[in-house]
């Protein structure tokens, strides 16, 4: 038999807020900063004043801790699901501060009009309107009905008394409304809880195992929790948006005077955008190269203080997890860690966020920086073998399937032998001679531009410091950070015209990166027509595209661009046989690219 995984209970709007205010239910900004309009709150009163459910929360009740004298603590309920909705409570009826999704402190003031019974967002109209009682939570924490209905009738002395003071009662009872909630179990497993959430949340919203790793965090006053958990958000918003970097330092003092905030100084005038980590990255990469563990279900059983051999919570345990996770946060932060590791990824042609497709591969690389740097080798090979890794990752799609899983197992392997021997082990698993012969040209036969294969292709041009298709001085970097053409070898309108699909004239193996002006000299010609044009160019001819003037130099430019020179001559009905030669070329270059890292 199945044993009941939560509790049902139903709360008095006051009572539950008494909860949060003294500490019983903890909102840690699960979902962060209150993203809800005002207009939002004020439908949510008038729901309750007219009697509308407003859907359950959810809470996770933290599990008894042992402490270290021997006594058990019991652990807060951490809120999970609602946050918006009880921060818009808080609000609007306790008139609290709240921090909106710019992380600015406000205020939400909701109005209230006894006469029609409307809330509306307080305005300057309101404000001017003694119809109005500007500001519902003045009301709420008046104390004394009798007192708010003189006062509104004094100032509007021909409504309705009666009336008035029955609206008044019913706005003051909102306070009396019922909440209901899903409390559940502290003995239930991460995924479980997961599962629970997804099952009962109405707007299909996916909470992430980060997401309750970062609750664990904020909720934790004890072991600094809070300030952990905004390190990690302000960071990540500090690396989209330099700026913010003000606001922290005159908005949240408190935060300011800590080693988080001085670690992360640096990026106030940082305009790099390789790598903007999420909060899920940070965690990610902070708890994995610390802790040689891969699952963040682990992180938040560790967080909570669970000794995996006895399946007991020990404070000592949840206090040794903090102070490690406030270290690899801060070895995260360092701006010469951080720096070096973007450059290794940037020299291997990596040059524009574009080009990443896999966050994952990303921070795993990043994880391998920290772990080898901490292990003192030698920045050069530490280059070597972080991007050698990196592009293995993205060219294998290793992250792609389960990536817990195969983060768990590479960090576990990595604790077991020399990175440099794991790395040799997995690419003679891997990168077989089948694979460049066969695997990557099977993937390269897609229309799908964005695809990771297409991107390592174009970061070994970049890493050989190719010169765009047709040019003697713009290289296939330059065209790609001052957004050039990607043009079709043989012209997406020629195909269409010879009744080609989409699928068909987009092939990647039919693109090159070049100068807008030449793609749009050459249009819709058969390739053995421009081509000819070219031959003739090259020979002393009038100069039609790019400034290539001899045909040495215009095979060597072909060559770098892996076009075989069966394009010359090549009309409608060879270009099956052209994409083939020349998926072959590109996966060769990619091979000659990655023996080169």
């Amino acid at each position: 038999m199945q044993t009941q995984k939560y509790s049902v209970n139903q709360h008095h709007i006051s009572t539950f807020l008494a909860f949060v205010r003294d500490g019983q239910i903890a909102i840690p900004e699960v979902q962060r900063p209150f993203v809800w309009e005002s207009s939002k709150v004020r439908d949510l009163l008038d729901s309750l004043y007219k009697g509308y459910p407003i859907g359950y929360v959810i809470t996770w009740q933290n599990p008894n801790v042992r402490l270290k004298d021997g006594r058990l603590s019991e652990g807060k309920k951490i809120l999970i699901d609602g946050q918006q909705r009880i921060t818009a409570l808080k609000a609007s009826i306790l008139g609290d501060y709240v921090v909106n999704k710019d992380y600015d402190r406000v205020r939400i003031k909701i109005a209230f009009n006894p006469k029609t019974e409307q809330f509306e967002v307080q305005n300057p109209a309101i404000l001017k309107d003694k119809a109005w009682i500007p500001d519902i939570s003045e009301v709420m924490n008046s104390g004394s009905i009798i007192q708010v209905v003189r006062h509104y009738l004094d100032v509007n002395p021909d409504v309705d008394a009666a009336m008035v003071e029955r609206n008044i009662s019913n706005l003051l009872s909102i306070q009396h409304k019922q909440v209901g909630t899903i409390d559940l179990a502290h003995d239930l497993d991460i995924e479980t809880v997961t599962e629970i959430f997804i099952r009962i949340n109405s707007q299909g919203v996916v909470l992430s195992q980060a997401d309750f790793a970062m609750s664990k965090i904020a909720s934790n006053e004890k072991f600094d929790g809070p300030n952990l958990r905004k390190a990690i958000d302000y960071f990540c918003h500090l690396a989209v948006a330099p700026q913010f970097y003000e606001h922290i330092r005159d908005h949240d003092k408190e935060f300011a005077s800590t080693d988080y905030f001085r670690a992360m100084t640096w990026l106030k005038d940082e305009k790099d955008d390789l790598y903007d980590p999420s909060y899920t990255d940070m965690l990610r990469v902070s708890f994995t190269s610390e802790f040689s563990r891969g699952k963040m279900s682990d992180l938040v059983s560790l967080l909570s203080g669970r000794n995996f051999e006895t399946r007991d919570f020990e404070e000592n345990i949840a206090s040794q997890t903090f102070e490690r996770m406030k270290s690899s946060a801060l070895r995260f932060m360092k701006e010469d860690y951080f720096k070096k590791f973007v450059m290794i990824i940037r020299s291997a042609g990596f040059i524009l966020p574009e080009l990443i497709r896999s966050k994952n591969a990303l921070d795993f690389a990043y994880i391998i920086y920290l772990k080898l740097r901490e292990e003192g080798m030698q920045q050069g090979e530490i280059g070597r073998l972080v991007s050698r890794w990196f592009v293995f990752s993205v060219l294998t799609s290793r992250y792609g399937g389960s990536p817990e899983s195969t983060f768990d197992y590479d960090i576990k392997q990595m604790a077991n032998k020399p990175f440099g021997e794991y790395l040799q082990s997995v690419e003679q698993a891997e990168l077989s001679d089948s694979f460049w012969n066969f695997g990557i040209i099977q993937r390269l036969d897609t229309s799908v531009a964005s695809s990771p294969v297409f991107h390592v292709y174009q970061a070994a041009q970049v890493k050989s410091q190719d010169k765009g298709f047709l040019s003697r001085d713009i290289t296939v970097a330059d065209i790609l950070l001052y957004k050039g053409d990607i043009h079709h070898l043989y012209p997406k309108n020629f195909l269409k015209s010879n009744n080609k699909s989409r699928g068909d004239y987009n092939q990647i193996a039919n693109y090159v990166l070049m100068q807008q002006e030449i793609n749009i000299a050459i249009g819709a010609k058969a390739p053995n027509v421009y081509f000819k044009e070219l031959q003739d160019q090259c020979q002393g001819g009038k100069k039609k595209y790019g400034a290539i003037e001899t045909l040495d130099e215009l095979r060597q430019n072909l060559k770098t661009h892996c076009i075989p020179e069966s394009i010359f001559d090549a009309n409608i009905n060879d270009y099956e046989q052209f994409l083939a030669a020349r998926r072959a070329l590109m996966s060769a270059k990619m091979k000659e690219y990655y023996n080169s890292l």
